[in-house]
């Protein structure tokens, strides 16, 4: 059925009926949160895009429904000419509600992305709480900062900036900080740290960031896993001589140099300010540019009062080329020359001098640095500056509608009791991405303002009453379909809203239906009587609903790995591992066209890979050998679809990549750490990124190979390679002698290095031991174990990464990996690895405390542990490290139930055997039944799922 613009979110969206035993939604996840519990907030999604809200009641941030992303963000919400925070929130799959009350009012608004639609939701609740009547002042800034690009899309995805698109992580979040109360007129140009000044052709951003053997700090710099389409515009240095340059606080007034208003003139032509004693940098000597040159100086901090002059003679002119950067960040002050006109960029603003250069003359350059803007001075002139980032830059904006006299306006001021067909159009000059705000509600006002518009409402409000305001915002490449689409959503919101929810509860009742028209499998239902493992094993359910996107790829609906800050395309290889046999249950034909994508590409030189555009991302992950031949794995021996082995997938079968996976530790032999097991290098970022002893050789990822050779055995036993299979074998015992070796008692494992050894207690060592050595180990080794996941590991309801006491905790901060809290998925694998030791209490009881640590919402990427009294915690989604609200690996958690406590092991191990496929409904016992398993047999032929 086709729909047209605007209603097909309306049009069927009816809940399915929910299988019994499956809860409703709203016993799933959603309370109620104070906004001080809360260190990151949440999220929306709607199968499309994703986005932030934030701190106020209306605004967002991080919208991105590829081939459109946003930039900064949509507007704040002031309430009789106040600002005011969210203090509390409620999310749910569908929406976000904030709420504010004080003074007698109560604020609530609930913001939606329309299901599987470029269209944005909100409506505010105005309620007069007061003994009598009140008028209250609402006014709402509109904007939409909106580009469309079909290039850019990686982890580090393309952000719209008044100067451009590119990920700039740290500005958007002190941007997003201004909409705290009382913080609009924070300073946010600025990064923070010392960055080295370079002359000439920039460094580019990598792995590192201004040295190679710099270390990688997340508060101020993330790592460039961009798209290989991603072209960097700045790549050669500016021609000519550079001389007398100097750094230094200055005694001039640079706390604000560059005015607010962009119409306002350039300031007054007046001296250069005059440098204090306190000289920053100084280095006189004259420095040749040419096109290739890069010159290195000191490192200083950006700070406002600083003054960066120097003198510039050019050799040539009608090139593009680059004078001086600081750092090499995103929001990096930079100078440039393209033609014969200089350049001034920072923090996403790029302006150009006024005045040309002339060839071979002498020219005095300043630049002043100020909290809010910066001023770049030609020959004691200045000639640009930046300012505010919603300057109408890069946007035009036009407001429209008819006063209530009747007259039309467009383009100017629109006001009266009330306006009619109010609308706000938005066009990016940059691209064809329009926007238009339309209104359930007619405002009273609507004003321009910068990149959009201020609507004000005027409301008289009785005592007890409420009034219900409505926005939207429809967002696209066709400006008459956008208008239609803002005009037919807006005058059916309530329809649209609801539509948006019943949409959601459709799709999480099709989720467990056989035969449903959402996914191409479905998900087992779980009966228990024990409610908080019945909640954990649903919410793991509901983290995979609320990742599936529909459009991100153009092959098939995928799973995202996390967001909202970053990857609206991005999938790990790794974080899908920790749900493969869920993956395979619930989305069968997907997981089998990603998987060629996957094994298509160089997996061995990156984490995962950009779904829209294709190209890899990232640098590699010792894990990647592990995930692929799991999923791999999972996906033939849950659908029965053996044909798949024989599957081109690239230069080699999917049957070549499992035994290249399986073998992959051969080459990653080193005789300094023994010759045995793998090496997995020194470069901790292909390992946990974050714990910086963990590296070289590791007892879990060598587990893994152990594993992963026993099950390579069985599938070459089946398809008649006996001797192989046998060589795989003796190969994967002579592995887990090794790792075995690696003991340190306690249980705790070595990590084995060129010059010597440490001892580390990681909970991914643990459950990857546990999993593929757990019938090896003693009867001590596993009670030590076990002693060890409950007094180091284990910490209600959530857990730790890293023991706390371990050596190296001190140099780990991250709450995903480190002693201060848990990646989302290690609860999953602690309680599988507990199971697997015969601890099957212990795993049901870490699994239905999880429940308790998710914010309100799901887990995030990062969950930390907060302390507020001695021995007493309580843990929320962490906000620090660059971490993500919401993350895939959530749904280890339901995985645990069906591996762990259900035996649900689909395994190349008992292909040809005659061990029986689990039947429809698996009971266990203390635990309860599972019903609706669909697990084929493996028999040639097989059909591939659609």
């Amino acid at each position: 059925m086709s729909a047209e613009p605007g209603e097909h979110w309306i049009s069927g969206a009816e809940p399915g009926e929910r299988p019994p035993g499956v809860p409703d939604l709203d016993e799933v996840a959603g309370e109620w949160v104070e906004a001080a519990e809360l260190a990151h907030l949440p999220s929306l999604r709607n199968q499309r895009g994703q986005a932030h809200v934030n701190h106020d009641l209306t605004s967002l941030s991080w919208l991105a429904a590829p081939p459109y992303s946003f930039g900064y963000h949509t507007g704040v919400l002031r309430v009789d000419g106040t600002m005011v925070d969210a203090q509390r929130f409620r999310w749910k799959p569908w929406g976000v509600r904030r709420e504010h009350r004080s003074g007698g009012l109560s604020v609530c608004t609930d913001t939606r992305l329309a299901l599987a639609e470029d269209v944005l939701l909100w409506q505010i609740e105005i309620t007069n709480e007061r003994d009598h009547a009140a008028t209250v002042t609402v006014e709402q800034d509109l904007f939409a900062p909106v580009a469309h690009s079909e290039i850019g899309w990686g982890w580090l995805y393309n952000v719209p900036w008044n100067g451009g698109d590119h990920h700039d992580y740290h500005s958007l979040e002190r941007i997003r900080d201004t909409t705290r109360a009382g913080r609009a007129e924070t300073p946010y140009l600025l990064g923070s740290g010392s960055r080295r000044l370079r002359l000439g052709r920039p460094r580019q951003p990598g792995i590192q960031r201004d040295d190679d053997v710099a270390p990688m700090l997340l508060e101020h710099e993330l790592p460039q896993h961009v798209s290989v389409d991603t072209v960097y515009p700045h790549r050669e240095s500016a021609k000519g001589t550079l001389r007398a340059l100097r750094c230094a606080r200055t005694d001039a007034d640079a706390a604000d140099p560059a005015p607010a208003d962009a119409a306002d003139p350039l300031p007054a032509d007046a001296a250069d300010p005059v440098p204090t004693d306190a000289v920053v940098l100084d280095h006189p000597a004259a420095v040749d540019l040419d096109r290739d040159s890069a010159v290195s100086l000191d490192e200083f901090e950006l700070r406002a009062g600083l003054s960066l002059g120097f003198e510039f003679r050019p050799a040539s002119l009608g090139h593009a080329g680059i004078l001086l950067t600081h750092g090499n960040h995103p929001d990096s002050l930079q100078l440039g020359l393209d033609g014969d006109r200089l350049w001034i960029g920072i923090c996403g603003e790029r302006e150009y001098a006024d005045q040309p250069l002339r060839v071979g003359q002498w020219h005095g350059i300043t630049v002043v640095v100020g909290d809010h803007g910066i001023v770049l001075r030609l020959d004691g002139r200045p000639v640009a500056r930046t300012g505010h980032w919603s300057r109408p830059v890069r946007w035009a904006s036009t407001v429209s509608g008819t006063e209530v006299s009747g007259t039309e306006v467009s383009g100017t001021e629109v006001s009266g009791t009330e306006v009619s067909g109010a609308t706000v159009e938005i066009a990016d000059r940059l691209s064809p991405a329009r926007a238009r705000y339309a209104f359930a509600t007619p405002p009273s006002a609507l004003v321009p303002l910068g990149v959009g518009a201020t609507a004000t409402w005027t409301l008289p409000l009785g005592p007890g009453q409420t009034r219900t305001l409505g926005v939207v915002c429809a967002y696209g490449t066709d400006p008459a379909v956008v208008a239609t689409v803002a005009a037919r959503t807006a005058a059916a919101l309530p329809a649209t809203m609801s539509g948006t929810e019943q949409g959601m509860r459709r799709h999480w009742a099709n989720m467990f239906t056989p035969g449903n028209d959402d996914f191409s499998g479905h998900l087992p239902t779980l009966r228990t009587a024990n409610a908080d493992l019945s909640r954990a094993y649903y919410m793991g359910a509901l983290v995979a609903l609320y990742l599936r996107n529909l459009t991100a790829s153009p092959t098939e609906p995928v799973f995202l790995t996390g967001g909202p800050r970053l990857g609206p395309t991005t999938t790990f290889y790794w974080d899908h591992t920790e749900w493969s046999r869920m993956y395979a249950l619930l989305e069968p034909a997907g997981l089998r066209s990603w998987l060629l994508r996957a094994l298509t590409g160089p997996y061995d030189a990156s984490f995962g890979f950009d779904v829209r555009g294709g190209g890899p991302l990232g640098n590699n992950y010792s894990s990647n050998h592990y995930s692929l031949f799991r999923l791999t794995e999972h996906y033939v021996c849950v659908t029965g679809d053996l044909a798949f082995l024989d599957e081109p997938a690239g230069a080699a079968t999917v049957a070549e990549h499992l035994e290249r996976l399986a073998y992959g530790w051969r080459d990653r032999r080193d005789p300094a750490t023994g010759g045995v097991l793998a090496d997995f290098g020194d470069d901790s970022w292909q390992l946990l990124e974050c714990v910086p002893n963990y590296t070289n050789v590791v007892a879990g990822f060598n587990a893994a190979y152990v594993g992963m050779l026993r099950s390579l055995a069985g599938l070459l036993r089946f398809r008649g390679r006996d001797d192989d299979a046998e060589r795989a074998r003796v190969d994967a015992d002579r592995l887990a002698a090794a790792v075995l070796d690696l003991y340190a008692g306690s249980g705790r494992w070595q990590v084995r290095h060129p010059g010597g050894t440490d001892t580390i207690g990681h909970s991914l060592d643990f459950g990857l031991v546990a999993a593929a050595l757990g019938a090896e180990l003693t009867e001590r080794q596993r009670t030590e174990m076990v002693t060890f996941a409950v007094q180091k590991l284990l910490r209600a309801p959530w857990m730790r990464a890293l023991a706390a006491d371990d050596p190296i905790a001190p140099f780990c901060d991250r709450a995903d990996h480190g002693a201060s809290g848990a990646f989302c998925a290690w609860p999953g694998v602690t309680a599988y690895g507990l199971a697997r030791l015969g601890r099957r209490d212990l795993a049901i009881a870490l699994l239905g405390a999880t429940p308790g640590a998710a914010s309100g919402a799901l887990w995030g990427q990062a969950m930390e542990l907060v302390e507020d009294d001695p021995g007493r915690f309580r843990v929320r989604v962490a906000e620090l490290g660059v971490a993500n609200r919401d993350s895939i690996g959530g749904a280890a958690t339901a995985e645990a139930v069906l591996s762990g406590l259900f035996g649900i092991e689909p395994s190349f191990v008992d292909l040809g055997t005659g061990t029986p496929v689990p039947p429809g409904t698996v009971r266990c016992p203390d635990v309860g039944e599972l019903t609706n398993l669909n697990i084929t047999p493996a028999h040639l032929p097989a059909v591939a799922p659609r």
